[in-house]
């Protein structure tokens, strides 16, 4: 097992409508899972700037970080400790998102459903400090 930290950051994005509040999830066709958009830093890469760059990459958003929410360790698929900052982010514009290899469906997904489709329990506690008023 290598010692070697691996940095990601990920984006929260929230949005009213009709029926509720609803979060901004993807699928990633490799791992058959759905979670929130986030990644790996490349290089010397702040984590704010991975959480803005991985949001736009993988869902067509770019965002203004509002506030960091948590922060997740776990140790990843190959056996590398891993952090995860996450940050609550506002949608400032939209390019059209072109499903690909990566990520292959964006959804906004009411948060009472939300709990259901997520395929991490740490993305779920992330998201719960979110919503909880």
């Amino acid at each position: 097992m290598s010692d070697l930290l691996i940095r990601a950051a990920g984006g929260v994005l929230i949005q009213e409508s009709d029926d509720g509040l609803r979060v901004l999830m993807i699928h990633r066709p490799r791992y058959d899972d759905w979670s929130m958009p986030k990644g790996k830093a490349d290089g010397d890469e702040t984590d704010e700037d991975t959480a803005r760059r991985e949001v736009k990459e993988e869902t067509g958003f770019s965002c203004r970080l509002v506030e960091e929410i948590a922060t997740s360790h776990y140790v990843d698929r190959k056996g590398r400790p891993k952090r995860v900052r996450w940050y609550r982010m506002e949608p400032i514009s939209y390019i059209e998102f072109v499903p690909n290899d990566e990520v292959d469906e964006v959804r906004w997904v009411r948060i009472d459903e939300a709990d259901e489709l997520l395929s991490y329990e740490r993305e779920r506690a992330v998201l719960a400090q979110v919503t909880a008023v």
